[in-house]
């Protein structure tokens, strides 16, 4: 298993199919232009993810005002997502990553429990990733309420 990666290193290079674009995109793309705020979640429609999204969706202007892009990833496949994206009204990016093998480089793909039973699934986590391609900042074991109004305050203060 990969390390986990830690803040002030280089974020691991990533392209992932997206809901709202026909071509894939990459970390690369966005170096030098916007911050990144990628956000893992274990799976669509359901009620923690569905409130994480809305509120980065809701957030969405300000994130842009704040020179950030937002990016929400979990196993999920483009049908699931679109029809998350759609039933919700989300305004940001969704991405699928069926293979885990962008959760598995940023260290979220885990073993959890639940009544007894281990399994593997998706650690709630968020990455705010710099211009440069830099993690600036990362969220491990995301409690939902207020993390979006938290993370949108640390994407105001990297520096352009």
């Amino acid at each position: 298993m990969p390390e986990r990666p830690q803040e002030g290193e280089p974020a691991p290079e990533f392209t992932l199919a997206t809901q709202t674009s026909d071509t894939p995109i990459s970390l690369s793309d966005y170096r030098g232009k916007k911050a990144v705020v990628l956000y893992f979640y274990p799976k669509d429609d359901t009620p923690g993810c569905t409130t994480e999204a809305k509120d980065f969706s809701c957030l969405a202007k300000d994130f842009e005002d704040a020179g950030a892009v937002v990016i929400g990833v979990s196993p999920d496949s483009l049908a699931s997502k679109a029809k998350f994206r759609k039933k919700h009204g989300l305004a940001v990016t969704l991405a699928a990553d069926e293979d885990k093998a962008v959760a598995q480089a940023y260290g979220v793909w885990v073993e959890k429990s639940m009544y007894g039973k281990t399994y593997m699934g998706v650690e709630r986590a968020t990455f705010l990733i710099d211009r440069k391609g830099t993690i600036a900042e990362i969220w491990r074991k995301v409690k939902v309420d207020g993390h979006a109004e938290v993370v949108l305050a640390a994407a105001k203060t990297l520096k352009s």
